[in-house]
């Protein structure tokens, strides 16, 4: 059997592990350029932790009609996309819910544990809110929205990175992976790329992991596990659940979903989490492969997401 050499760098980028991998190891530091100019265009345009971005802007002039970026009103469009198509499951407006949880600044920066707080049921005030013209590239939010594409901007950039490492790589095939959002592009290695599907993304490569294989798209987790912190002995997470304002409290505390890109993967392992037991339905009626996991640590795999396998790139 044949193996396939991969050219395969480890870094950090948004706040999260980043690994990228190509099937021409002498092209690795030509898409490792252009992987990190998009990844820097990205941060540069969608973080709500920089206070010198341009969403940060937008979140500082409610009421005003503001002119952005082709690349955040790129952004902006993927995370509306994603509340349409979730019936508002992920929703772009619980910017403020996320930040009264504690999830105020780089996930690096927050304590681990810390004094009470004070939290209350409150609905999001939800996407529709938002007048946006990705055309005109505008976009105009009342005073009671803050606006968080963290369900859809670090998949967007994984995407576009892959794309932009291919561009520059010229043939072969690539992988880039920001914390558990997984995009490929060009043409796989034979044996397609093989992705471990840990609830922790940083989690070291390991054969009691299952494995799965993908030839194309996108593969994203979204969990509780990870991101999370604890205010006066209660553990909080950054998942919210738009209909509440706060930490999702349903039954699966991670979900992987496999998609025609990251963003899409993204979505709806984001929505899954946030639907609880109706996101099988959901899953299954839009025939995207998941696996869900329990509080319980159960693995349900829904969609004809396979049965388990070992080998790993990623």
């Amino acid at each position: 059997m044949s193996i396939t050499l991969l050219g395969i760098v480890d870094d950090r980028a948004l706040g999260t592990s980043m690994r990228l991998i190509v099937t021409r190891p002498d092209m690795l530091a030509a898409a490792k350029t252009a992987a990190d100019r998009v990844i820097k265009a990205i941060d540069e345009a969608a973080s709500r932790f920089r206070a010198d971005s341009e969403l940060s802007r937008v979140n500082r002039e409610p009421g005003r009609q503001i002119r952005i970026s082709p690349l955040l009103a790129q952004a902006l469009a993927a995370g509306l996309r994603g509340a349409r198509l979730t019936d508002g499951a992920v929703d772009p407006t619980v910017g403020s819910a996320v930040r009264l949880a504690g999830y105020d600044r780089d996930f690096a920066s927050i304590l681990a544990d810390g004094p009470p707080i004070r939290l209350s049921v409150s609905q999001v005030p939800g996407w529709r809110a938002i007048q946006f013209d990705q055309a005109a590239g505008t976009v105009w939010v009342p005073p009671s929205v803050e606006i968080d594409l963290g369900a859809t901007a670090k998949a967007l950039a994984a995407d576009l990175a892959a794309a932009a490492a291919l561009e520059a790589v010229g043939a072969g095939g690539v992988l880039v992976s920001l914390g558990g959002d997984i995009a490929v592009a060009g043409e796989p290695p034979p044996e397609g790329w093989a992705v471990q599907t840990s609830e922790d993304s940083s989690a070291p490569i390991d054969d009691d992991e299952e494995t799965i294989t993908i030839q194309s798209g996108g593969i994203a987790t979204s969990s509780t596990t990870v991101r999370r912190w604890t205010r006066g002995g209660i553990v909080l997470h950054h998942i919210i659940d738009p209909a509440t304002g706060l930490p999702v409290a349903g039954p699966w505390r991670t979900a992987s979903v496999v998609a025609a890109t990251c963003v899409d993967a993204n979505i709806a392992a984001t929505a899954a989490i946030v639907m609880g037991e109706s996101a099988i339905r959901w899953l299954t009626a839009n025939k995207l492969p998941a696996r869900l996991v329990d509080r319980g640590g159960i693995v349900h795999r829904v969609s004809g997401w396979p049965a388990p396998s070992r080998q790993s790139n990623s």
